[in-house]
C-alpha cells in the first residue's frame, strides 16, 4: 500500500536531496543498481549508505528463489522502518513477476517494472506530482535493453553485455522475469569498456543473464565481441562470467587460451551431472559436453580456475542420480561448486512434476556437494603454493588488503594504499586461518 500523498504533493523537491541503494541477488543486478545511482548523482543526490535515513531508497530485487523473495520483502520493510517518509522504490525480477505481492507491502511508494529503470528519478517526480500509480509493471510491454555497469565499489567493474534468455529451463524464471534475450551492438558495447576504461579500471567482468547468446538481437556474436573488447586501450584483464557449456565454443577457449587480458576464469552453470535430470530440466546438453569443454580449457589454460553451478534436489532426483551426479564432479578437474537447493517457482513447469524431495534431503545432498567443494578448492589452491602470479590489488579488509591473481586465486598481505588497483607479480606462499594465500611481494 502507497503512502498518503496528499502533503508530498506539495514537498519542496529540492529538498529531496539523499539516496539510498540496496542489491540483492547477481553481478547484473549489481551493474544496473550501479548505473541508475549514477542517474541519481547527475540529478543533484547525493548517495549513502543504506541503512540510513534517506530522502528515497531504491531496493533492486532478485526472485531466483523463495528465499530471495523472502529477503527482498525484508529489505523492503527494513528501508521502510529506517525512513518512514523516505519514497520507497522497488524495481528487478521479483517486482517484474510480482508486482501485486509487492505493492501489499506497508508504505512501499513506486514498483516499477524492467522498463522503468532507466527513468527512475522521472517517475518519483510524476509520483509526487500526483501523476503516477505507485504499480507500474511491465505486462505486454516489449523489454527494452539497459546498457549498465558497475563503477565506485571496487577495482573491477561489472560490464552488462546481454539481458534477457530464450532457454526457458523447466525450474527458471529467469526468461518470465527479464523477457528474450537481447544486447547493445558490439560498437556501443566496446563504447562502454571505454568509458569503464577512462575511470581507472583495470578489470572488467562481463556479465548477463546469458551471456554467451550475446548477437542475437544484433546479428553478432560473443567469440567476436570479446575480439573487440580485447582491444581497448587500458583495460588490462576481463573476466567471462557464468556462460553456458553449449555457447563455450572451442574458438572462446582458444582465444582466451592465446590472448593476455581475457583470464583463465570460467564459470558453467551444469546444474546436474546425471543426463535424466538435464533432460528434466531442459538444459541443451548432456554433462559429456562439460567433460569436452573441461578438456579443452585444460589444454590451452592448463591452471584455470573453472566453477559449476549445480542444483541438488530437482523433482525425481532420486539417491542413485545424484550419486551419479557426485562421482562425475569428483572425476573432474575442477575448482569450485556452486551449489543451490532447487527452489519451485510459480508457473515453471518442474513446479507440476511429481516425486518431490523433502527439504532434509535437499539440506544433506547439498552438504555433500558443499565438502567436495571444499575440498577441490583446497587442492586447486595448493597447486599453485610456490608459484608466482599476477594480483590485482582491491581494497582494504582490517589491517589487510585484498586480491585475486588471473585464475581466480585470493590473496592477502598487510595494506599498503600504493597497492589499490595495481597489478603486481607476487609469490604465492601458503594458505592462511581465512584460506586466503600468503605472499611474499619482493
Amino acid at each position: 500500500m502507497q503512502k498518503n500523498t496528499q502533503n508530498m504533493t506539495n514537498m519542496d523537491f529540492s529538498r529531496i536531496k539523499t539516496v539510498a541503494f540496496h542489491t540483492l541477488g547477481c553481478k547484473l543486478n549489481f551493474a544496473e543498481t550501479s548505473t541508475i545511482a549514477r542517474s541519481f548523482e547527475l540529478n543533484g543526490y547525493q548517495k549513502v549508505t543504506f541503512g540510513k535515513t534517506v530522502d528515497v531508497c531504491v531496493i533492486n530485487t532478485c526472485s531466483v528463489t523463495q528465499l530471495a523473495d523472502k529477503k527482498c520483502r525484508e529489505t523492503i520493510r527494513k528501508a521502510i522502518r529506517t525512513s518512514p517518509n523516505a519514497i520507497v522504490v522497488a524495481i528487478g525480477c521479483y517486482t517484474e513477476l510480482k508486482p501485486d505481492e509487492v505493492a501489499k507491502i506497508q508504505g512501499i511508494d513506486l514498483v516499477l517494472g524492467a522498463n522503468q529503470k532507466a527513468d527512475i528519478v522521472a517517475h518519483i517526480n510524476n509520483y509526487l506530482q500526483g501523476n503516477a500509480n505507485n504499480q507500474q509493471p511491465c505486462e505486454n510491454e516489449e523489454l527494452r535493453f539497459f546498457p549498465s555497469y558497475s563503477s565506485g565499489e571496487r577495482t573491477r567493474s561489472f560490464l552488462k553485455v546481454q539481458d534477457g534468455c530464450d532457454y526457458h529451463c523447466s525450474y527458471c524464471t529467469v526468461a518470465i522475469a527479464r523477457g528474450k534475450s537481447r544486447n547493445q551492438n558490439i560498437a556501443k558495447t566496446v563504447e562502454q569498456a571505454v568509458e569503464i576504461a577512462k575511470k581507472g579500471f583495470k578489470e572488467i567482468v562481463l556479465t548477463g543473464v546469458n551471456i554467451g547468446d550475446f548477437g542475437k538481437s544484433t546479428n553478432e556474436n560473443f567469440y567476436d565481441l570479446i575480439q573487440q573488447l580485447n582491444k581497448v586501450k587500458g583495460i588490462e584483464r576481463y573476466r567471462i562470467s557464468s556462460i553456458e557449456p553449449n555457447l563455450l565454443t572451442d574458438e572462446i577457449i582458444e582465444f582466451c587460451g592465446e590472448t593476455i587480458k581475457f583470464l583463465p576464469h570460467f564459470h558453467i552453470p551444469l546444474q546436474s551431472g546425471n543426463n535424466k535430470t538435464l533432460k528434466e530440466m531442459r538444459r541443451r546438453y548432456k554433462r559429456e559436453l562439460l567433460s569436452e569443454r573441461i578438456a579443452k580449457i585444460r589444454k590451452f589454460m592448463p591452471n584455470a580456475f573453472i566453477g559449476i553451478d549445480l542444483i541438488v534436489g530437482f523433482p525425481g532426483e532420486t539417491d542413485e542420480d545424484f550419486r551419479d551426479t557426485y562421482d562425475f564432479l569428483s572425476s573432474l578437474e575442477i575448482s569450485f561448486l556452486h551449489v543451490f537447493s532447487y527452489s519451485e517457482r510459480p508457473n515453471t513447469p518442474s513446479a507440476n512434476l511429481q516425486n518431490k524431495n523433502s527439504p532434509q534431503t535437499k539440506k544433506l545432498r547439498s552438504l555433500e556437494l558443499h565438502e567436495l567443494s571444499e575440498k577441490k578448492h583446497a587442492e586447486f589452491y595448493q597447486k599453485h603454493a610456490g608459484k608466482t602470479a599476477n594480483v590485482l590489488f582491491e581494497h582494504q579488509q582490517g589491517n589487510k588488503i585484498i586480491g585475486f591473481t588471473e585464475n581466480y586465486i585470493k590473496v592477502e598481505t598487510d595494506f599498503d594504499e600504493k597497492l589499490v588497483n595495481s597489478i603486481v607479480k607476487v609469490k604465492l606462499l601458503n594458505t592462511n586461518k581465512n584460506g586466503n594465500f600468503e605472499i611474499d611481494l619482493s
